[in-house]
């Protein structure tokens, strides 16, 4: 078992920035793939970014390239989500997600985090 935990949502300006952190913790001997996902109301859960234990990385928003940047920190078992250049269509709810292998949807991903609100005003 995997228990993760979001931290570094709120609100912001557009233009503004905010940084997500996920802290990892329980059975996290084993490499695990990271990853972001949202989800704002009445759409669907879509993936923003994952990361693999070594480093591999993909974007599954084109409206993010450019703008968000995922990262990990394996001695802290923390992955991060800098973001950049906010717009008021990046308002949602940011999940943490981890699992075997990186993959490009939520599915696949056994561990979630709660969730961190991030609201970005006009």
């Amino acid at each position: 078992q995997v228990q993760l935990v979001e931290s570094g949502g709120g609100l912001a300006q557009a233009g503004g920035s905010l940084r997500l952190s996920c802290a990892a913790s329980g059975s996290t001997g084993s490499k695990y793939a990271m990853g972001w996902f949202r989800q704002a109301p009445g759409k669907e859960r879509e993936s923003v970014a994952t990361v693999s234990w070594s480093g591999y990385t993909i974007y599954g928003v084109d409206s993010v390239k450019g703008r968000f940047t995922i990262s990990r920190d394996n001695a802290k078992n923390t992955v991060y989500l800098q973001m950049n250049n906010l717009k008021p269509e990046d308002t949602a709810v940011y999940y943490c997600a981890a699992g075997p292998r990186v993959v490009a949807g939520p599915i696949g991903y056994p561990y979630w985090g709660q969730g961190t609100q991030v609201t970005v005003s006009s």
